[in-house]
């Protein structure tokens, strides 16, 4: 019963119609960054609104000696971006993810 189920689940989305750019339209845009030895990953999930997120590296604890990790986002925001990330509104998760407005120059 659950393999008919799934199988007329599968048949009903295969016939609905889909715009050609929706994957497009909904992703945000990725940059990375690498910061003293480690990969951030920076987006703008809002508009007005950026998120830089450090990769784990697997948890490697033989990788660059450790620095602040707000001094890394900051820097992180700048290489992936070229503007320069305004401290006072910058903020981070329990999970790690730093949010900040940027302050970028006049011809960007």
């Amino acid at each position: 019963m659950k393999k008919a189920i799934l199988g007329l689940v599968l048949m009903l989305s295969a016939c609905t119609e889909l715009p050609a750019d929706w994957t497009v339209s909904r992703a945000d845009t990725v940059r990375q960054a690498t910061v003293w030895g480690r990969v951030w990953t920076v987006t703008q999930p809002v508009e007005g609104l950026f998120k830089a997120v450090r990769d784990d590296n697997n948890l490697n604890p033989y990788g660059p000696p450790a620095r602040l990790r707000t001094h890394q986002a900051i820097r992180a925001f700048h290489a992936a971006t070229g503007c320069k990330a305004i401290y006072s509104t910058m903020y981070q998760t329990i999970s790690g993810a730093f949010f900040t407005q940027l302050d970028c120059p006049k011809g960007d």
